[in-house]
């Protein structure tokens, strides 16, 4: 990468910067631990930065770190300029983004506009102002349905209900005979949504906005982008079944085409500043649908959910490949690509069956999957871990804390677990500082986490996390030899033997071996592989190559 002033480059050869992106996202209570609580903090990320950079990716996501109640961890955001103590203070984040900056890294934070936290000053004032109150609109406060005659309000306004498992709604005053409204929460009671109809809320989120890019933030990942409106009238969905799998299932609390209108005003506010700030958005809808939040005057990018879901399978993997590719030809915008987050469970185990017995398999596989990402046409997003080949955790039932596990029955806890930095003896497998007593992390880390340890890695020149280190400094070298451009798609197939291909441009393809037996690869020159090659010209099952086309 090339520097001016300190600052992260100015971007590829051709395009934008992002278009070439691979951003790493760091969950920060996870990452590492700085003062010895079992909390992962900002000064823990600011002392491992340096591990960061050494991937070559250009840029870190930061999960919340604002100040919260952690109903959610960090999702419930009760003051959305500011820094939780548990994280440490803006003193140091202001070290981090100067410190980042200074090794090549952008910057990029989470927003998320759809809720807040319940303890939020503007929650709580409307909590303590009357029914109808212009307090009271900058949320979903509606007065509930009467079950029978003389029960005021004792249902409540529609048949919604949560993300987290059990219904949308909560009394605002439980059991008072005078304030019968309920307001709108769809996730959990801690998380009132915003009543994006009210002009106010936009413009409460502009400063929000211009406070972090003011600081030389560098972009933001927009949470459940497709949410912030709801249908008018908030009448009851088709059905009562639980809003799972993105909000899909009720097509009244997300994609409505209001919300279109805020990622062009944001885009106008981002493109106020040099360099121009990122907007990526988490818009968990089919390809034609999300692609739509990435027309020109609105977000750059958007994550490609119907990829980041798919398992082995070579045939789906070419549909959606082509569903996003058609959406890229319709809109513009390349997919970002991703295969895991804090919300999915970890690519090792789905790859691998789901069990401990299978985790070889899935390991395989998902350096396999992982190459093919950082070979296809459009940024690339890497979590925290992922490079190290790290499997999900079954985490102890006493130990879990997902509110989606204490009100729906799922848990994410076991893709959050804190990285291993170091093997025994060192405590907490160096998680936490060496010196002092450390806590027990957050998340019990399982036995036997150091086996996937940093340290125990950067010895290996045949580990996860030199095949990652290796493959991104390639993508960056084919970036500036021209062979990768942004205006790169993916023609994708299935040849015989489950071989999947990504025809990239006509220079240069993915190739995932998917089936059970060794395939031919197209002719070319091979650059990279997951596994070694066995055979000159043939890639084994569950191995992936990029390709150089003759």
């Amino acid at each position: 990468m090339t520097h001016d002033g300190g600052s992260p480059s100015a971007g590829s050869v051709t395009g934008d910067w992002w278009d070439s992106a691979v951003i790493y996202q760091v969950y920060p209570r996870s990452f590492a631990d700085g003062n010895g609580d079992g909390v992962g903090d900002l000064a823990g990320l600011i002392a491992r930065l340096p591990y960061i950079a050494s991937l070559g990716v250009d840029g870190i996501w930061m999960t919340p770190f604002q100040p919260s109640p952690q109903v959610d961890q960090g999702y419930d955001v009760s003051d959305y300029c500011g820094v939780d103590p548990l994280f440490g203070t803006m003193d140091e984040f202001d070290t981090l983004l100067e410190l980042a900056h200074s090794l090549g890294l952008r910057v990029l934070l989470d927003v998320v506009p759809n809720h807040c936290s319940s303890a939020h000053p503007l929650f709580q004032q409307a909590l303590a102002a009357r029914p109808g109150s212009p307090e009271r609109d900058m949320f979903h406060f509606v007065e509930g349905r009467s079950s029978a005659p003389g029960s005021a309000s004792d249902l409540p306004p529609n048949n919604w209900q949560s993300v987290f498992g059990g219904r949308a709604w909560s009394r605002a005053v439980p059991g008072s005979a005078t304030d019968t409204q309920w307001y709108l929460h769809l996730f959990s009671p801690g998380q009132p949504d915003w009543n994006w109809r009210n002009p106010a809320v936009g413009d409460y989120f502009e400063s929000v906005l211009r406070f972090w890019f003011d600081k030389g933030v560098d972009g933001l990942r927009i949470d459940v982008a497709h949410g912030l409106f709801k249908a008018d009238g908030l009448p009851d969905a088709p059905s009562a079944t639980a809003v799972v799998d993105g909000l899909r299932a009720n097509p009244l609390v997300s994609d409505q085409e209001d919300v279109h209108e805020v990622y062009r005003r944001w885009r106008t506010l981002a493109e106020k500043y040099q360099p121009h700030r990122l907007l990526v958005g988490e818009v968990n809808l089919e390809p034609a649908r999300a692609a739509r939040y990435t027309r020109a005057d609105e977000m750059h990018q958007a994550f490609a959910f119907a990829f980041v879901k798919l398992g082995w399978d070579p045939a789906a993997w070419a549909s959606v490949g082509a569903e996003l590719e058609a959406a890229r030809q319709l809109h513009g915008a390349a997919p970002s690509w991703a295969l895991e987050n804090h919300d999915i469970v970890r690519s090792v185990t789905r790859f691998g069956g789901g069990t401990k017995d299978g985790r070889e398999l899935g390991l395989r596989r998902s350096r396999a999957a992982l190459l093919a990402l950082l070979g296809l046409p459009g940024a690339a997003y890497i979590y925290q871990g992922q490079e190290l080949g790290l499997p999900e955790v079954d985490v102890p039932v006493e130990a879990r804390v997902d509110p989606m596990w204490t009100r729906g029955g799922i848990t994410r806890d076991g893709a959050r677990v804190p990285l291993p930095w170091t093997a025994p003896p060192e405590a907490n497998h160096g998680f936490s500082p060496a010196t002092g007593q450390p806590g027990n992390p957050w998340l019990p880390q399982p036995e036997g986490w150091g086996r996937y340890a940093v340290e125990t890695q950067q010895q290996n020149p045949g580990s996860t996390l030199a095949l990652v280190t290796a493959a991104v400094g390639l993508r960056r070298q084919l970036w500036d030899q021209g062979v990768f451009t942004a205006d790169d798609g993916g023609t994708w197939r299935v040849e015989d033997g489950n071989l999947l291909i990504c025809e990239r441009n006509a220079k240069f393809l993915v190739a995932v071996a998917m089936g059970t037996e060794a395939v031919r690869l197209p002719a070319g020159t091979v650059l990279a592989s997951a596994a070694p090659l066995e055979t000159d010209g043939w890639l084994q099952p569950d191995n992936a190559a990029w390709v150089l086309l003759d």
